[in-house]
């Protein structure tokens, strides 16, 4: 079964991604390499991403998620899927368990200013929140807080996943 680590920017997600992919060992999928370099350039520049923008950076994602299915393997993807239809997006390339970084506005912006050499922009974080449309009790989600160190927080979503 594949996992997608979701959340706002600055949540952890590539972090905690390559953590648990290791844990799994399992293939890491580093969503923001398939951004294309128009919208890696508007978010450089403050621009916030388009539904628009984002549907053929899913529809990639997606499809990497179902090659590595279909190879028999496990994925570990790091993606903000921010949105209910950008998950059924992900969601049709197979079994797969989102992971929900929970984090508040205030840790974000705090991270965010601490941020170096990526192209996210701290200017981003409110259409972050805006756009975010929490999981609900139907889609298969383990929910964590990122107000714990990262050891803690691999270890929690590790527990919680369905054995």
């Amino acid at each position: 079964m594949n996992l997608v680590i979701m959340g706002v920017c600055g949540c952890g997600k590539s972090t905690i991604g390559k953590l648990l992919a290791d844990a799994l060992d399992a293939r890491f999928i580093e969503g923001d390499s398939f951004h294309s370099p128009d919208s890696v350039q508007r978010m450089s520049a403050g621009i916030p991403l388009t539904d628009a923008d984002r549907g053929p950076w899913l529809e990639r994602l997606r499809d990497e998620l179902s090659a590595t299915h279909a190879q028999g393997s496990q994925a570990v993807l790091s993606c903000s899927a921010l949105k209910q239809s950008y998950r059924q997006t992900l969601a049709a390339s197979g079994p797969l368990i989102f992971v929900y970084l929970q984090a508040e506005r205030g840790e974000i912006e705090r991270r965010m200013a601490l941020r170096q050499n990526h192209f996210m922009v701290a200017t981003l974080v409110d259409s972050q929140f805006e756009t975010l449309e929490e999981p609900g009790a139907d889609e298969a989600c383990v929910r964590v807080s990122v107000l714990q160190s990262v050891p803690q927080i691999v270890q929690e979503i590790l527990a919680k996943l369905p054995r």
